[in-house]
């Protein structure tokens, strides 16, 4: 594939004993490009989520995310690549309890040599942009679902990622905070120039991104 895609897998694999989830599948991402993999629940999309962001290692072949081959990286390798270049959100917005909306946005910072000051500053500024500048301090107990989600995502660019990869992020909400949702992940791919790989059961909102990538049965359907 070629140089110029941020992401590419080629003929991945996963199987779990003999079950083989995830079937020789081929994938590019451009840089700044908005892909949707979908396909019914157990059709190996979020599998090969994982396997594309470097979660999991494939049973077979290559994975390659900004020139790195993630299928000879090293754990820690792994890690700083997650940390410095790769942004996650999730359905169930896996946000800490304890913290506050501001501190679990700049969590992912806590590892590098960083002032509490600029930490808290750089995510600030992201929630500001995301209209939760009224929440910086409240739990997450005390914020709604779309509220967790807008967290959820400063806290995936806070790092300034290359990639945002995003499992179901709508999953748990109604449709118009859905659509609020995605409104603002393709404001941060089009402002921000970041790539997102989403994974979604839901095609309307797929229409919107640029590409859709469908799966069936563990294969990507041409």
């Amino acid at each position: 594939m070629s140089e110029s895609f941020l992401l590419t897998g080629e003929q991945v694999s996963k199987s779990y004993g003999p079950l083989e989830v995830v079937k020789s599948v081929s994938l590019a991402v451009a840089p700044a490009e908005f892909v949707c993999l979908v396909g019914k629940s157990g059709s190996g999309k979020t599998t090969l989520l994982a396997l594309l962001s470097g979660m999991e290692q494939p049973t077979s072949g290559r994975i390659m995310l900004d020139n790195t081959d993630l299928t000879i990286s090293t754990e820690n390798d792994l890690a700083l690549i997650r940390r410095e270049k790769v942004g996650f959100i999730f359905q169930s917005f896996h946000l800490i309890p304890t913290l506050s909306a501001w501190e679990n946005v700049a969590l992912p910072l806590f590892p590098l040599k960083m002032a509490k000051q600029e930490r808290r500053s750089r995510a600030v500024a992201l929630l500001t942009q995301l209209d939760m500048q009224h929440r910086l301090d409240h739990l997450p107990a005390a914020l709604s679902g779309g509220e967790k989600q807008r967290v959820a995502i400063a806290r995936a660019l806070v790092n300034q990622p290359r990639i945002i990869f995003a499992d179901e992020p709508t999953g748990n909400l109604d449709s118009a905070t859905g659509a609020d949702i995605m409104d603002i992940l393709i404001g941060l791919q089009r402002e921000a120039g970041v790539a997102i790989l989403m994974v979604t059961h839901d095609h309307e909102l797929a229409g919107r991104a640029e590409r859709i990538v469908r799966m069936q049965d563990g294969e990507v359907m041409t």
